[in-house]
Protein backbone atom coordinates (compact mmCIF):
# COMPACT_ATOMS: atom_id res chain seq x y z
CA UNK A 1 0.00 0.00 0.00
CA UNK A 2 2.69 2.29 1.22
CA UNK A 3 4.66 1.63 -2.52
CA UNK A 4 1.80 1.71 -4.28
CA UNK A 5 1.22 5.48 -3.18
CA UNK A 6 4.72 6.58 -3.62
CA UNK A 7 4.92 4.97 -7.11
CA UNK A 8 1.27 6.69 -7.96
CA UNK A 9 3.19 10.24 -6.24
CA UNK A 10 5.99 10.01 -8.35
CA UNK A 11 3.94 9.03 -11.33
CA UNK A 12 1.50 12.50 -11.19
CA UNK A 13 4.76 14.67 -10.48
CA UNK A 14 6.73 13.28 -13.88
CA UNK A 15 3.35 13.62 -15.69
CA UNK A 16 2.41 17.35 -14.16
CA UNK A 17 6.23 18.24 -15.41
CA UNK A 18 6.21 17.38 -18.21
CA UNK A 19 2.61 18.48 -19.19
CA UNK A 20 3.16 21.52 -17.96
CA UNK A 21 6.61 22.22 -19.45
CA UNK A 22 7.62 23.13 -16.08
CA UNK A 23 11.60 24.15 -16.49
CA UNK A 24 14.30 21.57 -14.73
CA UNK A 25 15.62 24.76 -12.37
CA UNK A 26 11.95 25.04 -10.72
CA UNK A 27 10.81 21.57 -10.70
CA UNK A 28 12.77 18.72 -12.22
CA UNK A 29 10.98 15.80 -12.78
CA UNK A 30 11.62 12.58 -10.78
CA UNK A 31 13.42 10.58 -13.57
CA UNK A 32 16.07 13.38 -14.00
CA UNK A 33 16.71 13.42 -10.56
CA UNK A 34 17.10 9.40 -10.65
CA UNK A 35 19.82 9.69 -13.16
CA UNK A 36 21.18 12.71 -11.63
CA UNK A 37 21.41 10.86 -8.20
CA UNK A 38 23.21 7.92 -10.10
CA UNK A 39 25.27 9.95 -12.17
CA UNK A 40 26.54 12.72 -9.71
CA UNK A 41 27.34 9.59 -6.99
CA UNK A 42 30.94 10.38 -6.98
CA UNK A 43 30.03 13.75 -6.39
CA UNK A 44 27.98 13.70 -3.65
CA UNK A 45 29.48 10.47 -1.69
CA UNK A 46 32.56 12.43 -0.19
CA UNK A 47 30.71 15.16 0.95
CA UNK A 48 27.71 12.51 2.11
CA UNK A 49 31.21 10.73 4.33
CA UNK A 50 31.84 14.34 5.91
CA UNK A 51 28.08 15.06 7.07
CA UNK A 52 27.53 11.80 8.29
CA UNK A 53 30.99 11.60 10.30
CA UNK A 54 29.68 15.24 11.76
CA UNK A 55 26.33 13.97 12.87
CA UNK A 56 28.33 10.42 14.52
CA UNK A 57 30.56 12.16 16.19
CA UNK A 58 28.34 15.04 17.37
CA UNK A 59 25.43 12.27 18.62
CA UNK A 60 28.47 10.01 20.51
CA UNK A 61 29.17 13.59 22.31
CA UNK A 62 25.88 13.89 22.80
CA UNK A 63 25.06 10.72 24.26
CA UNK A 64 27.92 10.35 26.45
CA UNK A 65 26.98 14.15 27.84
CA UNK A 66 23.72 13.77 27.55
CA UNK A 67 23.92 10.05 30.12
CA UNK A 68 26.56 11.64 32.71
CA UNK A 69 24.42 15.08 33.27
CA UNK A 70 21.46 12.71 33.51
CA UNK A 71 23.02 11.08 36.28
CA UNK A 72 23.71 13.87 37.64
CA UNK A 73 20.51 15.61 37.81
CA UNK A 74 18.63 12.50 38.46
CA UNK A 75 20.76 11.43 41.96
CA UNK A 76 21.07 15.42 43.47
CA UNK A 77 18.00 17.55 42.99
CA UNK A 78 20.43 20.36 43.45
CA UNK A 79 21.44 20.13 39.83
CA UNK A 80 18.12 19.13 38.59
CA UNK A 81 17.06 22.53 39.69
CA UNK A 82 19.63 24.75 38.51
CA UNK A 83 20.31 22.97 35.32
CA UNK A 84 16.78 22.25 34.25
CA UNK A 85 16.42 25.80 33.31
CA UNK A 86 19.83 26.68 31.80
CA UNK A 87 18.96 23.81 29.44
CA UNK A 88 15.61 24.64 28.38
CA UNK A 89 16.77 28.77 27.82
CA UNK A 90 19.47 26.80 25.62
CA UNK A 91 17.40 24.72 23.94
CA UNK A 92 14.82 27.65 23.40
CA UNK A 93 17.61 29.62 21.62
CA UNK A 94 17.56 29.17 17.81
CA UNK A 95 20.75 27.26 16.63
CA UNK A 96 20.86 29.12 13.52
CA UNK A 97 21.68 32.27 15.53
CA UNK A 98 24.52 30.91 17.54
CA UNK A 99 26.05 28.93 14.68
CA UNK A 100 28.07 31.95 13.69
CA UNK A 101 29.40 31.62 17.15
CA UNK A 102 30.49 28.03 16.76
CA UNK A 103 32.40 29.39 13.50
CA UNK A 104 34.40 32.06 14.92
CA UNK A 105 35.41 30.55 17.62
CA UNK A 106 36.60 26.68 15.93
CA UNK A 107 36.41 27.98 12.52
CA UNK A 108 35.46 26.30 9.39
CA UNK A 109 36.25 22.45 10.56
CA UNK A 110 35.04 19.96 11.77
CA UNK A 111 34.49 21.31 15.18
CA UNK A 112 32.01 23.65 14.49
CA UNK A 113 29.83 21.12 13.29
CA UNK A 114 30.31 18.81 15.87
CA UNK A 115 29.35 21.47 18.22
CA UNK A 116 26.21 22.17 16.57
CA UNK A 117 25.05 18.74 16.19
CA UNK A 118 25.95 17.96 20.14
CA UNK A 119 24.12 21.52 21.23
CA UNK A 120 20.92 20.45 19.20
CA UNK A 121 21.33 17.03 19.98
CA UNK A 122 22.00 17.26 23.27
CA UNK A 123 18.78 18.06 25.12
CA UNK A 124 16.29 15.60 24.15
CA UNK A 125 19.12 12.77 25.53
CA UNK A 126 19.33 14.37 28.71
CA UNK A 127 15.99 15.34 29.60
CA UNK A 128 14.96 12.26 28.47
CA UNK A 129 16.61 10.09 29.94
CA UNK A 130 16.49 12.10 33.57
CA UNK A 131 12.97 11.69 33.21
CA UNK A 132 13.11 8.34 33.19
CA UNK A 133 15.50 7.81 35.83
CA UNK A 134 13.44 9.96 38.55
CA UNK A 135 9.44 8.61 37.15
CA UNK A 136 9.74 5.43 38.84
CA UNK A 137 6.73 4.15 40.40
CA UNK A 138 6.72 4.84 44.34
CA UNK A 139 5.39 1.51 45.60
CA UNK A 140 7.99 -0.15 43.87
CA UNK A 141 10.64 1.83 45.59
CA UNK A 142 8.92 1.38 48.93
CA UNK A 143 9.20 -2.60 47.97
CA UNK A 144 12.28 -2.26 47.52
CA UNK A 145 13.53 -0.44 50.58
CA UNK A 146 11.76 -2.65 52.69
CA UNK A 147 13.99 -5.90 51.03
CA UNK A 148 16.95 -3.01 52.28
CA UNK A 149 17.84 -2.93 48.79
CA UNK A 150 21.06 -0.91 48.92
CA UNK A 151 20.95 2.70 46.74
CA UNK A 152 22.76 0.99 43.70
CA UNK A 153 20.79 -2.30 43.34
CA UNK A 154 17.49 0.08 43.09
CA UNK A 155 19.27 1.95 40.59
CA UNK A 156 20.06 -1.08 38.58
CA UNK A 157 17.61 -3.41 38.84
CA UNK A 158 14.59 -0.61 38.82
CA UNK A 159 15.71 2.93 37.65
CA UNK A 160 17.72 1.91 34.69
CA UNK A 161 15.34 -0.75 33.02
CA UNK A 162 12.36 2.10 33.33
CA UNK A 163 14.53 4.98 31.77
CA UNK A 164 15.97 2.55 28.82
CA UNK A 165 12.43 3.42 26.52
CA UNK A 166 13.05 7.02 27.40
CA UNK A 167 16.45 7.07 26.79
CA UNK A 168 15.75 5.91 23.44
CA UNK A 169 12.32 7.86 22.96
CA UNK A 170 14.99 11.03 23.12
CA UNK A 171 17.84 9.42 20.75
CA UNK A 172 14.95 8.93 18.43
CA UNK A 173 14.45 12.73 18.23
CA UNK A 174 18.14 13.57 18.72
CA UNK A 175 19.33 11.51 15.27
CA UNK A 176 16.79 13.50 13.38
CA UNK A 177 17.86 16.67 14.59
CA UNK A 178 21.16 15.65 14.26
CA UNK A 179 21.08 15.74 10.75
CA UNK A 180 19.26 19.12 11.31
CA UNK A 181 22.13 20.57 13.02
CA UNK A 182 24.68 19.25 10.90
CA UNK A 183 23.26 21.03 7.48
CA UNK A 184 22.92 24.21 9.61
CA UNK A 185 26.23 24.46 10.06
CA UNK A 186 27.33 23.81 7.16
CA UNK A 187 25.12 26.64 5.88
CA UNK A 188 26.86 28.59 7.85
CA UNK A 189 30.46 28.37 7.16
CA UNK A 190 31.83 25.36 5.03
CA UNK A 191 33.79 24.00 2.05
CA UNK A 192 32.46 20.69 1.83
CA UNK A 193 29.32 18.50 3.37
CA UNK A 194 26.31 18.10 1.74
CA UNK A 195 24.69 21.44 3.39
CA UNK A 196 27.43 23.17 1.45
CA UNK A 197 27.26 21.40 -1.79
CA UNK A 198 23.47 22.71 -1.73
CA UNK A 199 24.10 25.83 -0.90
CA UNK A 200 26.62 25.31 -4.04
CA UNK A 201 23.92 23.84 -6.27
CA UNK A 202 21.31 26.87 -5.14
CA UNK A 203 23.51 29.53 -6.46
CA UNK A 204 23.75 28.09 -9.53
CA UNK A 205 20.23 26.66 -10.48
CA UNK A 206 20.93 22.93 -9.77
CA UNK A 207 17.78 21.86 -8.47
CA UNK A 208 18.02 18.32 -9.68
CA UNK A 209 21.33 18.27 -7.63
CA UNK A 210 19.68 19.80 -4.75
CA UNK A 211 17.14 17.32 -5.05
CA UNK A 212 19.50 14.53 -5.21
CA UNK A 213 21.62 16.29 -2.00
CA UNK A 214 18.14 16.12 0.04
CA UNK A 215 17.56 12.19 -0.82
CA UNK A 216 21.46 11.75 0.92
CA UNK A 217 20.07 13.48 3.97
CA UNK A 218 16.71 11.57 4.13
CA UNK A 219 18.72 8.41 3.88
CA UNK A 220 20.79 9.59 6.68
CA UNK A 221 18.41 10.42 8.48
CA UNK A 222 16.41 7.27 7.70
CA UNK A 223 19.48 5.13 8.53
CA UNK A 224 19.81 6.10 11.72
CA UNK A 225 16.33 6.01 12.81
CA UNK A 226 16.40 2.37 11.69
CA UNK A 227 19.61 2.17 13.47
CA UNK A 228 18.46 3.23 16.93
CA UNK A 229 15.10 1.00 16.16
CA UNK A 230 17.25 -1.65 16.23
CA UNK A 231 18.68 -0.64 19.77
CA UNK A 232 15.22 -0.20 21.05
CA UNK A 233 14.49 -4.20 19.78
CA UNK A 234 17.44 -4.92 21.76
CA UNK A 235 18.07 -2.90 25.01
CA UNK A 236 14.77 -3.29 25.69
CA UNK A 237 12.93 -6.93 24.57
CA UNK A 238 10.63 -6.74 26.80
CA UNK A 239 8.47 -4.63 25.86
CA UNK A 240 8.77 -5.88 22.15
CA UNK A 241 4.74 -7.27 22.91
CA UNK A 242 3.30 -3.54 23.87
CA UNK A 243 4.93 -2.35 20.58
CA UNK A 244 3.06 -5.43 18.36
CA UNK A 245 4.83 -6.63 15.92
CA UNK A 246 4.03 -4.14 13.36
CA UNK A 247 5.89 -1.60 15.08
CA UNK A 248 9.11 -1.62 13.36
CA UNK A 249 7.68 -2.20 9.85
CA UNK A 250 7.89 1.37 8.44
CA UNK A 251 8.53 4.76 9.70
Amino acid sequence: MKGSLVVSVLVAWELAVRLLAVPDYLLPPPSAIATELVARFALVAPHGAVTLGEIAVGLVAAVGGGVVLALGMAAVPFLHRGLYPLLAFLQAVPKVTVAPLFVIWLGYGLGSKVLMVFLIAFFPIAVNLTTGLLLVDADLLRLMRCYRATVWHVFRTVRVPNAVPFFLAGLRIAVVLAVVGAVIAEFVGADRGLGYLILLANAELRTTLLFVCLIWLGAIGMGLFALVQWLERWLSPWARGLRGPDAFAGF
